[in-house]
């Protein structure tokens, strides 16, 4: 009997252990930070915007494979939903080569702003962001609702984007429900 309280015991102080981990990593994160960026054009956009739809923030290198493969389907997101008020921000790691990132949003016409975080305040602020992509939903409120180091699920993401701004009533007409490509292999929710 005395083993199998021992056993208990053990069994919950791990998990204790473990709950208390979790709550002081950054995925307790659950409110936007109330930054402002700067974009390559020089324009400042502030997140959260209360006043805002959806708001994706993206965290990316152009020394990110993933991070490459992915730019081709956020285009088409973002392509497909800002016109109803989603909102999508890409932001470039503080090590990556201000060049190499106009360069490569030049190239691959990204239409969505993309932002530099040249002082790495930016990561900092979304709970010290290191892995790329890394990934924010935000709520119009500002509250962030799903949070993802590595490739998208864009479809499920593109279910959440379209129940907020159905929520919101940004957009009047329908969005039809869309199948995108899984990207890389390790496209996971």
């Amino acid at each position: 009997m005395k083993l199998k309280g021992a056993l208990f015991a053990a069994l919950a102080l791990s998990l204790s252990g473990g709950l208390g981990l979790l709550w002081l990593t950054p995925d307790r994160l659950t409110q936007a930070p109330d930054i402002t960026l700067t974009t390559l054009q020089g324009k400042q956009l502030s997140i959260p915007n209360p006043q805002g739809g959806p708001l994706l923030v993206s965290f990316w290198a152009t020394t990110c494979k993933a991070c490459l493969e992915e730019i081709p389907h956020l285009i088409e997101l973002y392509e497909e939903l800002a016109p109803h008020g989603f909102e999508l921000i890409g932001v470039a790691m503080a090590y990556d080569p201000p060049n190499r990132v106009i360069a490569l949003s030049q190239a691959k016409q990204i239409p969505y702003p993309i932002a530099l975080d040249i002082q790495g305040e930016t990561a900092k602020a979304f709970g010290n962001v290191n892995r790329t992509p890394s990934s924010f939903l935000i709520a119009p409120g500002g509250r962030i609702i799903h949070r993802k180091t590595g490739e998208l699920e864009l479809n499920r993401v593109r279910v959440l984007i379209v129940d907020m701004l159905a929520r919101t009533k940004r957009s009047e007409r329908r969005l039809a429900v869309r199948q995108y490509p899984r990207v890389g292999t390790n496209a996971y929710w």
